[in-house]
């Protein structure tokens, strides 16, 4: 068996689906499967926001440059991610749990270093 490619490991699966949603091209709710409680409540104010659209005469889609994570426990996934929107560095930060029925969700996450 190999190792998983970056993309399909679920911390960058979920950081690219966040990135999508806080820049306005995908709603809120195509996470919902994928985001617990307040988490989602977070998530859904954020992205009524749009804080990762670009706003420049550029309007070059955000990128992801990168995505990192520490495992504290088991069947957790603490992780960053830094964004590019309109040339300027932004930062994600949330926690992927290990649910019962084997899917990772997210139970917190951060903008910038705010809640």
């Amino acid at each position: 068996m190999g190792r998983l490619r970056a993309e399909d490991q679920p911390h960058h699966w979920f950081a690219q689906q966040l990135l999508l949603v806080l820049s306005g091209q995908r709603p809120a709710h195509a996470l919902l499967r994928y985001v617990r409680g307040a988490a989602y409540d977070e998530l859904y104010q954020l992205a009524s926001r749009k804080p990762l659209r670009p706003s420049g005469a550029d309007r070059s889609a955000p990128a992801l440059l990168g995505v990192g994570g520490q495992r504290p426990a088991a069947g957790v996934i603490e992780v960053f991610a830094r964004v590019a929107v309109d040339r300027r560095p932004r930062a994600m930060a949330f926690r992927l749990e290990l649910c019962e029925d084997l899917r990772w969700r997210c139970a917190a996450l951060e903008l910038d270093g705010q809640r």
